[in-house]
C-alpha cells in the first residue's frame, strides 16, 4: 500500500538567516569579567519563518515560503539553503536581510548580535495568488510586514494557524489555530502576570474572543501546551521534559500544527502531534543541531536526509507525522520515558486527603485532583494519574462509592468493590492519598479538599465540566487532559461479558 501524501503548505511570514557561532570557553579575558570563546565553528540555518517553511519541507510536504526577501548576500545565502526544497515568492523589501548570530560556548548561549534592518515593503500580485489556491496557510509572523501587506487577502483565506508575535498585528478573524508562546499571551492579554493554569487559561480564552479565532494554543515549553476555545481548557503535558537549547521549537510546533491541519486532522490532534515532535525537535538539539557548516551549506541544505532517521534536527520526511502518530497510539517518548515524577509529600500514602491537601497548600505547593469510578484500571486511566501528577505537588484521586456507581452505571457494577479500586490507586506511584464520596458527583468532597488543578479525561467532543465554576470560588481551574482512545472500563467489561458468553477462556 502507497504512503500517504503529505498536503502542501504555504508559508506566510518574516524570513531571518540564523547564524551559530559555536566554540569551547575555558577563561576569562585578561581585560573583562567576559568568557574567551575559542575555536568557534560558524554553522547556518534558515531563521523565522523560513525555519518554519525548511521544517515542514523535511517533513516531505510540498513547500512555499511568502517573505520579504531582497538580492543583499544574507538573502542570497538564505536561498540557497531552502533551494530546492521550498519554493520561495519574494515580496519586495526596504532593506537588507535581518540576521541573528548566537555565540555559544559548550553549547549554551553567551551572547546575541542582531544586523539587517529589512522589512517587507509591499505585496505582490503571485504572493495574493499563492494564498488564494493554497490548501493550508501558516503565517508566522516576526513583527517585520510580510503578514501585513497581505492581511487583507489572508482575511479573505483565513490561515490554519498563525504564529503571532509581540510586535506584529493581531491574527485575522477566522483563524483556526493561534500559537502564542506563554510569555506571548501574557503581553497581548495585558493580564495576570502569574504561570499558573488558572491564569494562562483565562488568558487563552481571552484571546480566544479579542482574536475571533476559533482555537487558541498556549505553548508551556517543558510543560507542553493548553488548547482553548474559549472555555474549559486542554492540557497537553509534554511527553518528557528536556534540559536543552529551545531555540526554534516554536517554529516546529507551528509547522507540525499546520501540516497535520492540512492533512485532515482535528485541532486536538495536531496540537498533540505538534506538542510531540516540539518535545522531539528540543531533545534532538532544536534549531542549533540544523546548523549548516558554512563550507558545504550549499551541498547540505539541497534535499532532505536519505536517512530515515536522519541526523539531530534533520530528521527527513514524515517526522512530524510520526511524533504525531506516536502521540495518538500511546507509543511515543511519552510511553517510553515519562520522566521522574515530583517526589511526594513527606507521609503521603496513608494520610488524610484533606490533611494532605493543606499541608501542601501550607508549603506553597499546588493541589491537584483527579475523579472517576476506576473500576477497570486500565492504560487509560494510569496515563490520565500519571499526567496530573506531573501538573502539581500531590495528587488526590476522588473515588465513587460502590452505591454511587452503582446509580450512576447500573446492576452489575462495579465489577470490583471499592476497597479493591483504593488499594489498586493508591499502589500507583503517581497516587498519594485517595478519597471517597457517595454523592452522583464530588461537589462536596471538592470543596473540603479545595485543590488548585481539577482534572478529567476527555475531549471537546464531549466535554462537561459542572465543577469548573466551584474550583473558581477559590481560585481552582478545571483542566481536560487527553484520553487514550478506545481505552474505557464499560468496554473491558462488555468485552468480557462477550468472551464468556461466547465460551472463550480469555
Amino acid at each position: 500500500m502507497s504512503e500517504k501524501v503529505s498536503a502542501p503548505l504555504v508559508v506566510v511570514g518574516d524570513a531571518l538567516l540564523d547564524r551559530d557561532l559555536a566554540g569551547t570557553a575555558d577563561r576569562l579575558a585578561p581585560d573583562a569579567p567576559v568568557p574567551v570563546v575559542a575555536d568557534c565553528v560558524e554553522r547556518l540555518r534558515p531563521g523565522g519563518a523560513a525555519l518554519a517553511a525548511y521544517l515542514a519541507a523535511q517533513d516531505g510536504r510540498q513547500v512555499t515560503l511568502i517573505t520579504g526577501l531582497g538580492d543583499d548576500p544574507a538573502a542570497r545565502r538564505l536561498r540557497r539553503l531552502l533551494e530546492p526544497a521550498v519554493r520561495v515568492i519574494a515580496l519586495p523589501v526596504s532593506g537588507p536581510l535581518p540576521e541573528k548570530t548566537r555565540l555559544l560556548a559548550q553549547h549554551r548561549p553567551v551572547a546575541r548580535v542582531d544586523r539587517g534592518d529589512g522589512r517587507t515593503a509591499g505585496a505582490t500580485e503571485e504572493a495574493r495568488e499563492a494564498i488564494r489556491r493554497a490548501h493550508a496557510v501558516l503565517v508566522s509572523d516576526y513583527g517585520r510586514g510580510a503578514a501585513e501587506a497581505l492581511r487583507d487577502t489572508l482575511a479573505e483565506r483565513p490561515p490554519e494557524v498563525w504564529d503571532p508575535h509581540p510586535r506584529g498585528a493581531a491574527p485575522v478573524p477566522g483563524t483556526r489555530l493561534v500559537t502564542p508562546a506563554e510569555k506571548e499571551a501574557r503581553g497581548f492579554t495585558e493580564g495576570g502576570t502569574g504561570e499558573d493554569l488558572r491564569t494562562v487559561s483565562r488568558g487563552a480564552a481571552a484571546l480566544v474572543r479579542a482574536w475571533q479565532a476559533a482555537a487558541v494554543v498556549v505553548t508551556l515549553g517543558a510543560r507542553g501546551a493548553l488548547l482553548s476555545y474559549g472555555d474549559n481548557p486542554l492540557l497537553f503535558p509534554a511527553p518528557t521534559a528536556h534540559a536543552g537549547d529551545p531555540c526554534g521549537a516554536g517554529d516546529r510546533f507551528a509547522a507540525t500544527a499546520a501540516g497535520l491541519l492540512a492533512d485532515g486532522a482535528l485541532v486536538e490532534e495536531a496540537v498533540a502531534g505538534a506538542v510531540a515532535a516540539a518535545t522531539e525537535f528540543v531533545a534532538a538539539g532544536a534549531a542549533g543541531a540544523i546548523g549548516l557548516d558554512t563550507a558545504d551549506a550549499v551541498v547540505e541544505a539541497a534535499a532532505p536526509s536519505a536517512d530515515a532517521g536522519g541526523t539531530a534536527g534533520r530528521a527527513g520526511p514524515g517526522t512530524a507525522q510520526r511524533a504525531a502518530g506516536r502521540a495518538a497510539d500511546g507509543a511515543g517518548p511519552r510511553a517510553r520515558n515519562r520522566g521522574p515524577r515530583p517526589a511526594s509529600p513527606a507521609g503521603a500514602g496513608s494520610e488524610d486527603p484533606c490533611a494532605l491537601a493543606g499541608k501542601v497548600r501550607a508549603a506553597g505547593g499546588t493541589v491537584v485532583a483527579a475523579g472517576g469510578c476506576f473500576d477497570l484500571l486500565h492504560a487509560g486511566h494510569v496515563g490520565l494519574l500519571e499526567e496530573a501528577r506531573r501538573l502539581g505537588d500531590c495528587l488526590v484521586v476522588c473515588v465513587n462509592s460502590d452505591t454511587s456507581v452503582r446509580r450512576r452505571k447500573g446492576d452489575g457494577r462495579p465489577v470490583n468493590p471499592l476497597a479493591d479500586r483504593v488499594r489498586v490507586l493508591k499502589a500507583l506511584a503517581c497516587v498519594d492519598a485517595v478519597a471517597v464520596f457517595d454523592e452522583d458527583t464530588p461537589e462536596q468532597l471538592l470543596a473540603r479538599l479545595r485543590p488548585d488543578v481539577w482534572v478529567k479525561g476527555g475531549d471537546y467532543a464531549g466535554a462537561d465540566l459542572p465543577e469548573a465554576a466551584l474550583l473558581e470560588e477559590w481560585g481552582g481551574q478545571a483542566v481536560l487532559l487527553p484520553y487514550l482512545d478506545g481505552r474505557s472500563s464499560t468496554r473491558l467489561a462488555a468485552r468480557a461479558a462477550a468472551a464468556r458468553d461466547a465460551g472463550d477462556p480469555r
